[in-house]
């Protein structure tokens, strides 16, 4: 019987965003690639260390002990441009971060993230930003992630923060505040507080984290002493009186987010160091700039907002 990823939250992710590859990649880019594979075969017992997203990918993967019928809830799988000789080496660090992943691609100087919709994917992470930006443009979720390879404090919850425009809806919004400045964007979102926003390219990975919780929550309602392990937040540069029109919106989506910061221009990294989530998701730079070397950042290249640097 074939496995089955319909009703599963699947994620891609690109060694270089769940390991540092840092090393690795400078002896490609000075020598080349023939030296690249002999340093990589030479290394390939020395496991490598935890990158960006390997914080937010290991604790993800640990919510499968939720599951009420032993069916994974969460697939993980590695999406390379290593070649299979060379990917041996991330193959070997997952095993030895003990990572419950056994499914990857390999393709050798490709990106394979145009195999994410025949893997049901919600999310592509990678360091790649060209990549990224493709990946975006076929209507896929994806992000690049930025800063150094994060710290895992011990705990088993999950946090989760997103921006809201550009991220989890689209960038109609944003289009009117960067054609005609604040006022016109408060009287916008007011003038159509009824109306919801269409759906950006997280929403469906949002989805797939509620369901997680529908069963956190369903463990709560029987033990109310029970400590829900994921907490989703969003945290924006909108205020009143356009945030109104985000709480309607999500409501209307049939989503959810447990916390919900209306910052009004407020630099985000003082919210986000007291936060603290394993992944950030912004679609603008100058957001994850100010917390990326302490706060695990996604940078989502989406919308107007970056439509300058295509």
């Amino acid at each position: 019987m074939a496995y089955d990823l319909e009703n599963m939250l699947v994620v891609g992710v690109a060694s270089s965003a769940l390991f540092d590859l840092s090393d690795a990649d400078t002896v490609f880019r000075d020598h080349g690639e023939a030296q690249y594979r002999e340093y990589q075969e030479a290394h390939i017992a020395d496991a490598l260390e935890p990158g960006v997203a390997f914080p937010f990918i290991k604790r993800l993967l640990s919510l499968n002990d939720l599951s009420p019928d032993s069916k994974p809830l969460v697939e993980v799988i590695v999406l390379s441009r290593n070649d299979p000789e060379t990917g041996l080496r991330v193959m070997r660090s997952v095993a030895h971060h003990d990572l419950p992943i056994s499914r990857a691609i390999f393709m050798q100087g490709r990106s394979p993230y145009e195999y994410m919709g025949a893997l049901n994917m919600s999310l592509f992470l990678s360091q790649n930003e060209q990549d990224v930006r493709v990946a975006l443009g076929m209507g896929f979720a994806a992000g690049q992630v930025l800063g150094l390879p994060a710290a895992d404090p011990n705990g088993r919850d999950l946090r989760i923060a997103f921006d809201f425009d550009g991220v989890l809806a689209d960038d109609s919004s944003e289009r009117v505040m960067q054609a005609d400045g604040l006022p016109a964007f408060h009287a916008h979102e007011t003038e159509h507080l009824e109306e919801p926003l269409p759906e950006g390219t997280l929403s469906e990975f949002l989805r797939g984290i509620n369901r997680i919780q529908d069963i956190e929550e369903a463990l709560a309602e029987a033990e109310p002493s029970y400590n829900r392990r994921v907490h989703v937040a969003i945290v924006t540069a909108r205020n009143a009186p356009s945030h109104e029109r985000v709480v309607k919106t999500l409501k209307s989506w049939g989503v959810r987010v447990n916390d919900a910061f209306f910052l009004g221009g407020i630099e985000k990294a003082r919210v986000l160091r007291v936060l603290k989530p394993h992944i950030f998701f912004d679609d603008q730079l100058g957001h994850l700039q100010g917390a990326a070397d302490e706060i695990p950042s996604v940078h989502v290249p989406f919308g107007v907002i970056n439509e300058a640097k295509v």
